[in-house]
């Protein structure tokens, strides 16, 4: 039976928070959301939520309003609160990575719940204490105010990665290096051009074009970037012979490497 995981918000004051939320939850999988007594009672169709939802609507539309926080936690095994101001009583406070580890690891909940309190004055002591952790984001000991959208993006991250991370999608398939055949080819091509343009001597070489050839073998270019290189070789192949023309003679050599 799959993990429930379920994201709970107490005494939401702001409708564009819940859309923001139920977007963070969206990008990491999660779609079981609670809220408990919002402030505005009809939070999931106000206009604010849906735009900040941001393609997250299907989880505005699930999510579901209930007046008490054990209304929210039916099917839950182990609910964590999440709070940035220390308790003198309550529940271990915890690092979020660490606890989701142990929690993995130990294969014991059947269902999980993160609580978070009101963008206004947080999560009461009461609710706090219904919790079995206290999970404390690490930030910075001289500002630790985080948007409430932001702190549950935070924890729905670390518990996807705890639960099994979504595997990186290339932006685009790798280019296959070019072959043998085409690096020689490209080479030819460019010794051809130096050669018009007076940078390399036919006569004293030395050792110019096994230089290159080994910065191709490090560089090992795709077809497409020995393609855009011997563009520009021709590009600059036809400026030296307008120039020729114009000059009325050959230029002079640049270089003898």
């Amino acid at each position: 039976m799959p993990l429930l995981t379920r994201f709970v918000l107490l005494q939401t004051s702001h409708a564009g928070n819940v859309g923001a939320v139920a977007r963070a939850m969206k990008v990491m999988g999660f779609d079981d959301l609670v809220l408990v007594a919002p402030r505005w009672p009809d939070v999931l169709e106000r206009s604010e939520a849906i735009e900040r939802a941001s393609g997250a609507g299907d989880v505005l539309a699930k999510a579901r309003v209930v007046d008490t926080l054990e209304e929210a936690l039916g099917g839950i095994d182990h609910v964590c609160a999440t709070a940035m101001t220390p308790r003198d009583f309550g529940p271990p406070v915890l690092a979020p990575r660490a606890h989701f580890a142990q929690l993995v690891a130990a294969q014991a909940p059947r269902g999980v719940a993160f609580v978070f309190g009101s963008e206004r004055f947080g999560l009461r002591n009461e609710d706090v204490y219904r919790c079995h952790a206290c999970l404390s984001i690490p930030t910075s000991p001289t500002y630790g105010s985080l948007n409430i959208a932001a702190a549950v993006q935070l924890i729905a991250y670390d518990w996807r990665e705890a639960l099994g991370a979504y595997p990186v999608q290339p932006a685009a398939v790798q280019a296959q290096p070019a072959d043998a055949v085409q690096v020689s080819a490209a080479l030819r091509h460019w010794q051809e051009v130096l050669t018009a343009i007076g940078f390399l001597d036919p006569a004293v070489p030395k050792k110019l074009m096994p230089r290159m050839q080994q910065l191709l073998n490090r560089a090992r270019p795709s077809p497409q970037d020995l393609h855009i290189l011997r563009g520009i070789a021709r590009a600059v192949q036809a400026h030296a012979g307008a120039d020729k023309v114009k000059d009325g003679q050959a230029a002079a050599p640049l270089a003898r490497r």
